[in-house]
């Protein structure tokens, strides 16, 4: 099984990971962790293809895709 994380702490709400992927795994939300700035949220997972556009092009490293 597919997981797909990202480590928010990380993620510098670039959304190149949603501009990459092209099965639509993630979008642009408010998390409650990090109020007023908006960060890449795994809402498809299932949907991963396990290409790893997002992995190589995140330039903070944020993102795990895991098998």
């Amino acid at each position: 099984m597919v997981k797909v994380e990202v480590d928010y702490e990380k993620c510098n709400g670039d959304e190149i990971c949603v501009s990459v992927c092209p099965v639509s795994v993630f979008e642009m939300k408010e998390v409650p962790e990090y109020p007023g700035d908006k960060k890449s949220v795994v809402v498809n997972n299932d949907a991963c293809i396990v290409c790893r556009a997002c992995e190589m092009q995140c330039p903070t490293q944020a993102i795990i895709v895991t098998e």
